[in-house]
């Protein structure tokens, strides 16, 4: 799998990524045997960047990672983590995450962008996942933290990068007005925006991405499926878009952009994941996957070549913006 360099950083990242958030019992009980076999599988697919962050099953998913990558060698993958919420011990348990993820709340999540936050979160990542360091880190979700985050958090960032113990910095997060600040305004070299550069939305070319061309600096893309809609060949009414249920036009949408899919001999979940890459700016797309099939069907559909004259066709049928690029960045 091609790698793609985080621009002015010694980091390259794998065009595909395994999004950890699913195997810290997202919404559901992951099995262990499941989550460590998507893992393997994703491995055996070539993927080589793994993102996870507390967040995530309050531990879980980074303990489970961490199990995995401890026994590969350490110069051959890339893994990222997240800072801003600390876990700390739950005074009051109520029995269950209320966070959406379905594991017991004997810790809760507490928001500290300061520096002595980032600090003691990113040493108590490396507890959890047994690793000796980490590759990227990210701000998580600043949205109502800007002052703190971009007074102390990334200045904190910047001089562990400077010293050479975190290769790229950045932020993560639903929204990208104010990932363009981080990127204008920071010393920030990356930053992962969910759901804002896909086939139904392309509010990103607004804001963060001509930033990131600019700049010399770089975006890695998430929630490309937006929520699922795009993610099945065939969309269909009660399928969710950004977490909730679609609208009638929005799966009617999704099914024309199907269609003109599948009259260029490709699909629309194939078409989703290839989308981003039409930015210069984009390095990576990462995906959550919870099981050795899904991951297998992924890298599948990574493989598969998209006609450039889907996204002329699809242009012209005013399903995507004109102004969407046709070719993205360079591999290394």
């Amino acid at each position: 799998m091609r790698l793609r360099k985080i621009k002015n950083t010694p980091v390259g990242v794998t065009e595909l990524g395994f999004g950890a958030s699913v195997i810290g019992n997202l919404y559901r009980v992951t099995p262990s045997f499941d989550a460590a076999a998507a893992i393997d599988a994703a491995w055996d697919a070539s993927i080589r960047y793994f993102d996870t962050a507390p967040h995530y099953g309050l531990g879980l998913s980074e303990r489970r990672l961490g199990d995995a990558l401890q026994v590969r060698p350490r110069e051959e993958y890339v893994i990222s983590s997240k800072v801003g919420r600390l876990l700390v011990p739950n005074e009051r348990p109520c029995g269950a995450d209320t966070e959406g993820f379905a594991v017991r709340e004997d810790l809760r999540r507490q928001w500290d962008f300061s520096r002595d936050g980032v600090h003691r979160s990113i040493e108590e990542t490396l507890g959890r996942t047994g690793l000796d360091r980490l590759d990227v880190v990210y701000l998580h979700d600043p949205d109502d933290h800007w002052q703190q985050a971009a007074e102390e958090a990334i200045p904190a960032l910047a001089d562990l990068r400077d010293q050479g113990v975190i290769g790229a910095i950045g932020a993560g997060m639903n929204q990208s007005a104010m990932l363009t600040r981080f990127l204008r305004e920071t010393a920030a070299d990356v930053v992962m925006t969910a759901g804002r550069y896909t086939l139904l939305d392309q509010s990103a070319l607004d804001d963060v991405l001509p930033a990131a061309q600019e700049l010399g600096k770089s975006v890695v893309a998430v929630g490309v499926f937006n929520s699922g809609l795009l993610s099945q060949d065939r969309p269909a009414s009660g399928m969710k878009y950004d977490y909730q249920d679609a609208s009638t036009d929005l799966v009617q949408q999704a099914q024309a952009i199907a269609d003109v899919c599948e009259q260029h001999g490709t699909t629309l979940p194939a078409a989703a994941i290839a989308f981003p890459f039409t930015h210069p700016a984009v390095v990576n797309v990462t995906l959550g996957m919870r099981t050795a099939d899904q991951v297998e069907r992924n890298a599948e559909l990574h493989r598969r070549p998209v006609p450039a004259g889907l996204w002329d066709h699809l242009r012209a049928e005013g399903l995507i913006r004109a102004d969407v690029p046709g070719s993205g960045s360079d591999a290394d």
